[in-house]
């Protein structure tokens, strides 16, 4: 009778250790996924971004010996550096 019980009481701890591995690793699994799918969804973001135009002052405006002021527009407003 001991000896059954034993053997019973082994099989149902690798039932449930088996159970937890199981579940852990789908739920592994999720979280990478989920990781992986905001990470592509970041990249794809970043690319779609607009890229700073350069602008130019025109030349006929300065006076001599003063230096060109810089203008771009990074995205989000143009920025004048004089």
């Amino acid at each position: 009778m001991q000896r059954i019980r034993s053997i019973v009481f082994t099989v149902f701890t690798m039932l449930v250790a088996g159970a937890t591995f199981l579940f852990a690793a789908s739920v592994g699994l999720a979280i990478a996924g989920i990781v992986a799918v905001l990470m592509l969804g970041s990249m794809l973001a970043a690319k779609l971004q607009p890229a700073p135009v350069r602008a130019s002052a025109r030349n006929d405006r300065r006076a001599p010996g003063e230096r060109e002021p810089r203008i771009w527009n990074d995205g989000r407003g143009t920025i004048i550096d004089l």
